[in-house]
């Protein structure tokens, strides 16, 4: 089971001797609300760029604000809880900010995966992560695969049965 680390100082104590050891960190970062394949394959692909894989996962306010006052579904300390029973997972933090860059700043990763639906030159993150010596790097997106589609999947189905 992977370290949920809600302090940034002790997610820096913890990765120093990866980093002394020559070990590749491995960031991503997202809300992971109701974790489904899509996340899991995603997940198990960042993993596989190097030996460590740090999950920053969104606050709950953080949440609200980027996908409306319905969401997260399910509570911060949850999705963290679920993030690190995954076995490619090493650690798991929480960053309060709309976009994740204090906590990049922390970690420093070799590489920072994304979701393919992203586009790199729109990554607020992307530059920090440079600018400490890592790389960005998108990992093949699942379609079909999201909460959102999840949600109203459930819904739909809710909803007939009204």
């Amino acid at each position: 089971m992977a370290t949920i680390l809600r302090g940034w100082e002790s997610l820096s104590v913890a990765l120093k001797p990866l980093r002394a050891a020559g070990k590749t960190i491995v960031s991503t970062n997202g809300v992971f609300d109701v974790l489904h394949v899509g996340h899991v394959r995603y997940l198990r692909a960042a993993r596989r760029l190097g030996d460590c894989l740090v999950v920053a996962v969104n606050s709950d306010a953080c949440t609200r604000h980027l996908k409306g006052p319905g969401r997260p579904f399910v509570p911060e300390a949850e999705r963290m809880e679920m993030l690190a029973a995954l076995a490619c997972v090493d650690f798991v933090t929480l960053f309060e900010e709309p976009t994740p860059e204090a906590v990049l700043d922390v970690v420093r990763p070799a590489i920072h995966a994304k979701g393919g639906d992203y586009h790199l030159a729109l990554l607020p993150e992307a530059e920090i992560v440079v600018r400490n010596g890592g790389r960005v790097v998108t990992v093949p997106f699942e379609d079909g695969y999201s909460t959102t589609s999840l949600a109203e999947r459930i819904g739909s189905v809710v909803g007939a049965r009204g």
